[in-house]
Order: C-alpha cells, then structure tokens, then sequence
C-alpha cells in the first residue's frame, strides 16, 4: 500500500508530467499521481526495446485509461519544448530512458541519444516552460562496482563499468547544469533494482518467471552476486514524498531497500512458488556488477522514505500478478 494522499495536509493538486511513462516504473507512479487528485499527463516514445504491446497493457491495466499518454520522442527537441510549453506542468518526472546493461554494450550511441541528449531537451524544456521541481531517474548503476558494501549518494566517481552507466552518470550532471541555469529544484533519484508487477521483462526476476511459468530452466550468470531488490510500491512512495521535499537545491537520493538479496536467497525464495526450479550456471556478463546496496539515510533524514515490503512479500506477489498476467 503507498502514500496516503497528501491533500489530508492541505498540498494543492499539482500540474505533473511523466516521461518514459507507459514504462514500468513511469505506468506506477502515473496511476499513483492520479489516484492522489493530480493533474498527469504521460509521455511516451514506445520504444522498442520491449514489446509495445507490453508498454499498452501495462499503462491501461494500471491507470485504466484516467491518464492521458502522448507519444513524443524527446529527441524531437523543438516539439519537447512546444508541448511542455503548452502544458506548463508543475513538476516533471523524468524517467525515459534506454535500460538495461547488456543492451548498452551493443548500442552505446543509442544511450548517449536517449539517455543524455533527450534528458537535454526535456531539462531546457522545462526551463523555458517555468517547471518549479525536476525529478530525474538515475541508476544504482553510477557506483560501478564497488564489492557489497552500503553506497552512499557522495561515493559515485564517474568510474563506472558500462556505456549505460556512463550515460545516466553523464546525465545527471546535465541535471545539476540546467537546475543551476533555470533556478527550478531538482531531485536525482538512483534506484536500486526495482521489481514488481509488470516489472521489466528483460530484468532477472522477470526473465526468470516467464522461464518457470513456461517449465523452462533458468540462467544464472556469474557466482557471488547480490543486488539491494526494491519493491515498486516503495519506489513510488519516495519518488512522491520527494515531491514535498524542502531546501529547494539540487539532491540526489539512493532509493533501494537498504539490504541486499543474494541470488541464492532469491533463488530459494523462487523455489518455495516453484519446487521443481532447475538452473543452468553461465559465465558472468560484461558491465555487470557484483553487488548493490543502498543506503537509505539521506533519503530517510529528507522526506521519511522507508521501504515497507519485505523481499519475501513482494516476489510473492510478484509470482501471483506473473501467474495471472505472464502466462
């Protein structure tokens, strides 16, 4: 269960945009936004670096067509700057972008075009359009791989290990560039391997479902690893308690669950819903990290963001949505 609705507190509906928003985490945090009495509008691309139909059935099934999507490539920079301008949102989330990093490894100019240069359109956009808050979406990722140990928000160097990382390290200071130039406030989240329903299909929980679900083994790369698994419904809660935040400064904030899963924790987990797992062990990837664990304290001390679902909990829904919706 998220937020109450701030309006108990007397907060004023806000104007709200959110970009990459029939994407996983961008379809929650619309549906949310709405149910709270904001007024939101979702931009989308459509991509493909998943199905289309998968973007579609996720954003009708969680918004139930309450939140009008346009389809804008922020590439497009003049139509980017039209359409906010026409708009004059309050506040923009941020969050389209090209995921994932074995992706990244074979297309590392699509990254500097989606994941730099149209955050470059859409942060000079909301400049001129006057937007008051920018919330940007960046990766656990900008840690590069630092063993398993608690990463704290001042601890990322820019020595990372994949052309996806670079480009979300590369846009967040893009980020700190445009909020000093336009005066708005800018929040920088970095999440920590967010999963749920409708999570990202090419993400190992995902990929692993639809596998059991089929009766399919599984692939596990490298031996050792471990990743700080955060629920969805933690990530929207502090994506929206960070809306309210005071001091008015650029920030970043790790939003993760504090505790990192290692993959034979996850690994049992998944055989108390599916007794007859089998797994296949491979090599591991390039540009993948060992571990990741976040500490939560700047985030807690700011705005109260403290993750409520255990891992346990969230995977069992997880399989419950994937038995009804992967099949």
């Amino acid at each position: 269960m998220l937020m109450d609705s701030p309006f108990c507190n007397g907060v004023k509906p806000l104007k709200i945009v959110v970009t990459g928003g029939a994407g996983f985490i961008g379809s929650h945090l619309a549906a949310r936004l709405h149910e709270q009495g904001h007024e939101v509008a979702a931009i989308d691309c459509f991509h493909p670096y998943y199905p289309v139909e998968r973007k579609e059935r996720q954003f009708h099934a969680l918004t139930g067509g309450r939140v009008p999507l346009v389809r804008l490539d922020l590439l497009d920079g003049e139509r980017t700057k039209r359409w906010l301008a026409e708009f004059r949102p309050d506040v923009v989330y941020h969050l389209a972008a090209l995921p994932g990093v074995p992706y990244s490894l074979a297309h590392p100019l699509a990254y500097i075009d989606y994941d730099i240069k149209a955050t470059v359109n859409v942060l000079a956009a909301a400049g001129e359009a006057g937007v008051a808050h920018v919330l940007f979406a960046s990766s656990s990722s900008v840690y590069g791989d630092r063993g398993n140990v608690p990463l704290r928000e001042e601890m990322a160097d820019g020595r990372v290990v994949s052309p996806y990382a670079a480009a979300k390290y590369g846009a967040e200071s893009f980020c700190h560039a445009y909020a000093h130039l336009y005066g708005y406030q800018m929040t920088i989240f970095r999440y920590f391997t967010v999963y749920g329903p409708w999570g990202r299909p090419d993400m190992a929980i995902g990929t692993f479902l639809r596998r059991l679900l089929a009766g399919e083994e599984i692939v596990v790369y490298g031996k050792g690893t471990a990743r700080d698994y955060t629920y969805i419904d933690d990530i929207v809660e502090g994506m929206i308690a960070a809306l309210h935040r005071s001091g008015g400064r650029s920030e970043v904030f790790n939003l993760g669950a504090g505790a990192p899963v290692t993959m034979e924790q996850l690994l049992a987990e998944l055989r108390k819903h599916f007794p007859d797992l089998k797994i296949v062990h491979a090599p591991e990837r390039k540009g993948d990290v060992k571990a990741t664990w976040a500490d939560i304290t700047k985030a807690e001390r700011a705005f109260g963001y403290k993750p409520k679902v255990a891992f346990a909990e969230g995977l069992a829904r997880t399989v419950a949505w994937a038995r009804e919706y992967e099949r």
